[in-house]
């Protein structure tokens, strides 16, 4: 329970500086955009690359990731299906998919896995599926879905090699698959620069909630309540079944699996979503209302398996 409300408590307290800081204007009416900017292109490969570089990868090949790769699948899957009935557009659908079952593994899954769950790096498989796979197929779809650039056949297929967060990531696990050892020289600056990431992203996300309208009432409404209903009931739902009734899952590995996937959709969506400059309203308010729906999700999740 404690490990819950900390880890929320801390992501709050950061939230709002940015609010502040966009209320007074004190970065500028580019500040947010500077931030965003900052997370994607440099703070957020330089994490991702040092933490993957580092990573066992062996935690992928888990009946744990086998849970999460299919529940997250289902998920976003249901919203894309809805997405192209209503016509909501590759974009749009494509950031509301990521809000249904991108979860927040890093900045509130961490402390979570370490306080709820006893170990951190259980949140590690979920971690390393969404930078590794995750992330570089969605944005390779904004990317060629004509909100990123455009280009010849060739160019397109090498979308995903000129994506800074794709790049980091693929990196990263290159050198670990390869058994490479990263020189101090050059970690200790890629591990200050990526510290960087996580604060950045949050503190743009605060300013963008300043005179923003209230989540689930816009021309989004629709999008983000089904987004948050999948994301914070729709996939932990789906994940105890799976790990429960499919892959017998029996005390802390099911508790494990349900509590990765009940966490809130993930801060650095809306970081895409303002680089692409697609859905980010959808994002902003989608990740608000999964943020606050999954306090007593998780309490709950908590209390009846654990």
């Amino acid at each position: 329970m404690t490990g819950v409300l900390s880890g929320f408590a801390v992501i709050a307290v950061v939230i709002g500086v940015g609010y502040v800081l966009g209320r007074r204007g004190t970065l500028g009416t580019q500040g947010a955009e500077v931030l965003t900017r900052l997370a994607f292109t440099v703070a957020g490969p330089a994490l991702l690359f040092t933490t993957l570089a580092r990573a066992d990868l062996s935690v992928l090949f888990s009946a744990r990731l086998l849970v999460t790769a299919l529940s997250t699948a289902a998920v976003s899957g249901v919203f894309v299906a809805v997405g192209v009935l209503r016509r909501w557009g590759v974009g749009r659908t494509t950031i509301g998919a990521l809000c249904s079952g991108y979860v927040n593994s890093g900045n509130l899954g961490i402390p979570i896995a370490a306080y709820v769950l006893g170990d951190a790096s259980l949140v590690a498989p979920v971690l390393l599926f969404q930078v590794v796979l995750v992330t570089p197929v969605a944005l390779t779809v904004l990317d060629l879905s004509g909100t990123g650039e455009k280009g010849t056949v060739w160019r397109r297929l090498l979308t995903p090699l000129r994506n800074p967060i794709a790049v980091g990531s693929l990196s990263g696990v290159v050198v670990s698959a390869a058994g490479g050892h990263v020189p101090g020289p050059l970690l200790s600056p890629l591990t200050l620069i990526g510290n960087m990431s996580v604060p950045a992203a949050l503190l743009a996300f605060g300013m963008s909630l300043h005179g923003s309208s209230v989540p689930g009432r816009g021309r989004d409404r629709k999008p983000v309540l089904l987004s948050v209903a999948l994301k914070s009931l729709g996939q932990p739902a789906v994940a105890w079944a799976l790990a429960r009734c499919v892959f017998g899952l029996h005390g802390a590995p099911l508790l494990a699996v349900v509590v990765t996937s009940a966490l809130p959709a993930a801060q650095n969506l809306f970081t895409y979503a303002s680089r692409y400059r697609v859905a980010e309203a959808l994002a902003r308010e989608s990740i608000l209302l999964s943020t606050a729906v999954s306090v007593p999700v998780l309490v709950g999740v908590a209390a009846v398996l654990g």
